[in-house]
């Protein structure tokens, strides 16, 4: 074991020493190794051996497939797992209550696509204390400080584990870490670093040769201009990178920095900065792009629920497409840990009384909709306090949608809205603080059950998905016209969130808050195309959803931006689809503390407002601004799953601008070759960002590839009002969200207003250009 570790990449791995749990006796018992037997249907049960390597983050199970794609199933990693559910929760345990102990089962949830694994225990303490030891790591890992994590991670090129590399093992090294050096200047770094000229270098020469392969001339280069003898940092020195960072300027700030990230005991003592310590800060999650104080729940909680943008799930039941897909309950629990507020539940007649969930007139599997609400009850708001909408998507007969609200009443219990908030106007709605912990169901309510004119808005998302590829059967309770199809009992369940179809923007306007329409995406686009503000009015007034066409068979994703921008709240998309339209979910609810709730813009929630998306000039006054945006360099990128191992990416950065439309633009920089490891680009960008309340700021970074396609190595979504002037790193996400640590691009940020430019044209304009010139001299 060396005696300091540095942290490379991700194929660079954590220890359990490391980790400081070594001893935790579920860690310890997980080392050891356990024989469980892996469940998939009550016929397939296979006894596996299921083992937590030294790394302290893999989990290996014993499998003797040889075919590539088993190998990988064979491991995972506890940062791929999104939850542990103890006991027989899972579709297919379920099938086994009865014939297994429940108390020895357990289901590991995984992150993304990944089918999860249930697992038969020996006893019901050998499954604690793997429940209580993947929890244990989980939370030892996402608490490590920076200092931590530089200071403690191994490295594992050294394939004979004598402490010492050679020349073809640092080769290797070079590999893992995705950088392409030539062979000339690799032996000449070997060279300097072997001081002992043996050939091999022992662990504290490995430690140079790790240093001078990470240092960081950019960085290094922001130390030297804010120094004052180029030595160390002063508070003083400090205090002013941070005046110029935009954030908390005062001595004190500077002197709990140093506390925290200088490794130098004597710099410390005499409050002063190193270059190492300084590195340690700006690799440090309080130096990221995105605002920490936005990673509370900061926004007013106490306004009217259509005044919100509100986190939603379409077909949320569904694992993949919505011909042939899964059905699962598993996906409700990956949505609401991300504080989704709006999930769907696509309602039929099942066997015995019972009804079932499933995307109709397809052949995606069931799933009992009493296990859906089960799971639903458990993981409502273990992410969010704030209310959770149940959309129902009803296709059931009276009988058994009787059925369904005496489940909803029995499990969901106290957390089900049955009536209105005591002292509030019935009519109106309420707030996310004065609904929380509690589940609203959205439905039809009998009142509002009559035949009439038909429209895109009449039928179901489901019904229009179906009629549009001709599944749709006439004889389906949901288009009976005439006779009441609703169940008193589940009407009244229906409150504050009551269906009705859209006819009009004026008859919309007489009829209560508490009504809310549905709009397919073509529908919803036209109207703000058509009539952007009486849109925005009416969606300051009432909620509004909108669903994918039904002509998106793989259940892929239209662009959420163009909803929002006309003020809709419910904006439905398929959780279960990776890609650009997710990356701006989930960007457009990383703050607010991720509670899936968003204030809108104050000239969003005006019943009388003239905000137009689509003719800004003529709608309120906003505050324009004129961001830069300076891409300078980017850190240990991976490369696509798919490539060869020997291949290098040639990374190239989009950044990118999504808001209305005058405002979408994409800028590129140009492709680096060969390197992965600290390409550098140093190219400033200048976009002018007119609705900067609406706006999305997007950095993706891709391989470039002049024969093919460019394929996706990482990218980060962010509200521009949580963006962060100065010199930041932004953490780069993989294709499904997760983080790709420690990959990162390092940026520099500026903002300046463009009514100050108005108010003070020349000094500005002069302010602006010597900037323009100082970053071209940097560079």
């Amino acid at each position: 074991m060396f005696s300091r570790h540095i942290c490379l990449s991700s194929t660079i791995f954590l220890s359990v020493y490391f980790l400081g749990v070594q001893d935790d006796e579920d860690v310890k018992r997980m080392l050891q190794g356990s024989s469980m037997v892996k469940v998939r249907s009550p016929r397939w049960q296979k006894r596996r051996t299921l083992k937590l390597l030294e790394d302290g983050v893999t989990v290996w199970c014993q499998s003797h497939k040889t075919s590539s794609r088993a190998k990988e199933q064979q491991s995972f990693s506890v940062m791929e797992v999104e939850c542990i559910r103890e006991g027989c929760q899972s579709e297919m345990l379920r099938q086994m209550v009865g014939s297994v102990p429940e108390g020895r089962c357990l289901t590991v949830v995984f992150k993304g696509p990944r089918k999860s694994l249930d697992l038969l225990c020996q006893s019901q303490e050998e499954a604690q204390h793997w429940v209580r030891g993947i929890r244990t790591l989980q939370e030892r890992v996402d608490n490590m400080t920076q200092k931590e994590k530089l200071d403690q991670y191994p490295i594992s090129s050294d394939q004979n584990h004598d402490d010492k590399m050679s020349y073809e093992e640092v080769q290797t090294l070079l590999q893992m870490i995705n950088i392409d050096l030539s062979d000339q200047y690799a032996r000449s770094l070997f060279q300097k670093c072997d001081q002992s000229a043996d050939g091999r270098l022992d662990h504290g020469e490995i430690e140079v040769f790790c240093r001078e392969l990470l240092r960081r001339p950019e960085i290094d280069a922001v130390f030297i201009r804010y120094s004052a003898n180029g030595c160390v940092l002063s508070t003083v020195d400090l205090r002013d990178f941070f005046m110029d960072q935009g954030e908390d300027a005062s001595l004190i700030h500077a002197q709990s920095v140093i506390l925290t990230y200088e490794l130098n005991e004597w710099a410390q003592r005499n409050q002063f900065m190193t270059p190492n310590g300084f590195t340690m800060y700006m690799l440090s999650k309080e130096n990221c792009v995105f605002n920490p104080e936005h990673a509370r729940v900061y926004q007013d909680m106490k306004h009217s629920l259509a005044h919100y943008f509100i986190s939603s799930s379409h077909n949320t039941y569904l694992t993949k497409d919505q011909l042939t897909g899964e059905s699962s309950t598993e996906p409700y629990i990956r949505a609401l840990n991300h504080s989704c507020r709006c999930v769907e539940l696509d309602c039929w007649d099942g066997d015995k009384g019972e009804p079932i969930i499933y995307h109709g007139h397809t052949l995606t599997s069931k799933v009992p909709f009493v296990e859906v609400i089960e799971t639903i009850n458990e993981y409502a708001f273990k992410a969010s306090p704030y209310p959770l909408i149940l959309s129902l998507e009803n296709h059931c007969s009276v009988e058994q949608q009787t059925v369904m609200a005496r489940h909803l009443r029995s499990i969901l219990g106290d957390k089900l809205l049955t009536k209105p908030v005591s002292d509030l106007d019935p009519h109106k709605l309420p707030s996310p603080e004065e609904l929380k912990f509690k589940i609203l169901v959205k439905g039809k309510k009998e009142r509002v059950v009559e035949e009439c004119s038909s429209s895109s808005s009449d039928l179901s998302s489901s019904d229009e998905e179906a009629s549009s590829v001709g599944l749709v059967n006439n004889n389906s309770v949901s288009s009976q016209p005439g006779a009441s199809k609703l169940s008193p009992e589940l009407s009244e369940l229906v409150v504050y969130t009551q269906s009705v179809p859209f006819k009009s923007f004026e008859q919309a306007a007489k009829n209560p808050a508490t009504d809310m329409s549905s709009f397919s995406e073509s529908d919803a686009l036209r109207y703000i195309k058509d009539s952007g503000m009486y849109f925005v009015r009416h969606n300051s007034h009432q909620l509004s959803r909108i669903y994918p066409s039904g002509q998106r068979l793989q259940s892929s994703n239209y662009n959420p931006q163009e909803m929002w921008n006309g003020g809709c709240q419910i904006v439905a998309l398929n959780f279960q689809t990776p890609g650009e339209q997710m990356d701006l979910n989930h960007g457009r609810f990383l703050q607010n503390g991720q509670c899936g709730y968003i204030l809108k813009p104050p000239f969003m929630c005006r019943p009388d407002t003239t905000f137009n998306p689509e003719n800004v000039g003529g709608g309120p006054a906003h505050s324009p601004v004129l961001l830069t945006v300076r891409v300078i360099s980017a850190q240990q990128l991976p490369k696509p799953e798919w490539d060869k191992p020997s291949s290098i990416v040639d990374p190239q950065v989009w950044v990118e601008i999504h808001g209305v439309p005058i405002d979408n633009i994409k800028k590129k920089t140009h492709h680096v070759d060969n390197n992965g490891f600290n390409p550098r680009w140093d190219c400033t960008f200048n976009f002018t960002v007119h609705v900067p309340d609406l706006a999305l700021v997007r950095f993706m970074v891709e391989d470039h590839d002049y024969t093919s396609s460019n394929d996706f190595l990482g990218q980060y979504t962010l509200p521009f009002t949580s963006l962060r002037t100065g010199y930041r790193h932004v953490r780069l996400l993989k294709v499904d969200g997760s983080s790709l640590s420690p990959s990162s691009l390092f940026i520099h940020i500026k903002v300046i207003s463009l009514s100050t430019l108005q108010l003070y044209p020349h000094s500005v304009h002069i302010l602006w250009k010597r900037t323009v010139l100082l970053q071209t001299c940097k560079q």
